[in-house]
C-alpha cells in the first residue's frame, strides 16, 4: 500500500505523508494520554511539536517510534502498519528513522565515536574499521570537531551532546529525524546554531523532521509547520502565522504572548 497523499492547499501540488497516525490511544495504568489522536507528517517538512506540560509530546514521538504501546489507533510509516509489522519489517522500517532524545541519551562508556559507530554495527554489520569511517563523516556533518571523536560524554559541553545525538541519529542515512527538545538547556547562540544546522540537513539530505519543542525562535525560524497538542489530541495545526489567529486560550497565550510578538517584530 502506498503511503497517503494530500493535495497542498497552498499549491505547491501533492504532498505525501511519511507518517501518518490515526485514532492513536496511549495510556499508563488507568490514565489517557492521547486519545483518538491524528496526525499527518509530510515528506520534507519540519514539523514543530508544542503543547503544555503533560500534554504527551515525547510520548507521541516514542508510540510513533515502537517505544511506547498503544491501546488503539494505527501508525503508518511510508504507508506501512508500523506496529502492526513484523519483526523484519518493524527493523527495516527502524532503520529509516534517526532520533535524538531529550539530554541525548549517549553511552556514557562510550567515545562520541563509538556512540556513533553503535547502529553501524548493530544494523550493517560492519567491521569495526569500516563502523568508525562512516561514523567519522556522521560527526563532521553534525557540526562536531573532529577531536571530539575521542572524547566521552562526561568531556562534553551541552551543545557538543546534542550535536554528537545528532550525529548518531543520523548515522543510517534516516529518511525521518525525531528531535525530542533539541536546543533545550543550549545558550542562545546555541540554540540558533542548532537550528540552523537542522535546516541545512533538511534541505541537504531530504529529510523529514519531527520536532518536540518549547523554543518559539526554533518555531518561527525553521518549522514548516507546527501541531498543537492538548486535550490528549492534536488541538489545531498550521503555520506559526495561522496558529497566531486560532481562538482558543493556550494557543492565543503562546503564539501571541510578549515574547512572541518580539519575535515576528524583531
Amino acid at each position: 500500500m502506498s503511503a497517503p497523499v494530500a493535495t497542498n492547499s497552498e499549491g505547491r501540488g501533492e504532498r505525501e505523508a511519511v507518517i501518518s497516525v490515526r485514532g492513536l490511544t496511549v495510556g499508563f495504568s488507568d490514565k489517557l494520554i492521547l486519545e483518538n489522536l491524528d496526525l499527518d507528517v509530510w515528506r520534507g517538512e519540519i514539523l514543530g511539536i508544542v503543547g503544555g506540560s503533560g500534554t504527551g509530546k515525547s510520548v507521541l514521538l516514542r508510540t510513533i517510534i515502537g517505544l511506547n504501546a498503544k491501546q488503539g489507533g494505527m501508525v503508518k510509516l511510508f504507508g506501512r502498519d508500523f506496529h502492526g509489522a513484523g519483526a523484519s519489517e518493524r527493523v527495516r522500517l527502524g532503520r529509516r528513522l534517526g532520533v535524538l532524545f531529550q539530554q541525548g541519551a549517549l553511552f556514557s562508556s562510550l567515545t562520541v565515536l563509538q556512540n556513533v559507530a553503535v547502529p553501524l554495527r548493530e544494523h550493517l554489520h560492519l567491521p569495526e574499521h569500516q563502523a568508525e569511517e562512516f561514523a567519522r563523516l556522521k560527526v563532521e556533518m553534525a557540526g562536531l570537531p573532529s577531536d571530539a571523536c575521542g572524547k566521552y560524554p562526561s568531556e562534553l559541553s551541552g551543545g557538543m551532546i546534542k550535536r554528537a545525538a545528532l550525529a548518531r541519529a543520523l548515522a543510517l542515512d534516516p529518511d525521518v529525524v525525531f528531535l525530542d527538545e533539541p536546543t533545550a538547556g543550549l545558550d542562545p547562540i546555541g540554540a540558533a546554531e542548532f537550528d540552523r544546522l537542522t535546516l541545512k540537513l533538511r534541505d541537504t539530505l531530504g529529510l523529514t523532521v519531527f520536532m518536540v519543542t518549547h523554543d518559539l525562535d526554533s518555531l518561527v525560524e525553521i518549522t514548516d509547520r507546527i501541531a498543537v497538542l492538548g486535550n490528549r489530541k492534536v488541538l489545531v495545526d498550521g503555520t506559526f502565522a495561522e496558529l497566531k489567529k486560532v481562538d482558543h486560550p493556550w494557543v492565543n497565550a503562546y503564539f501571541n504572548g510578549p515574547r512572541a510578538e518580539h519575535l515576528i517584530l524583531r
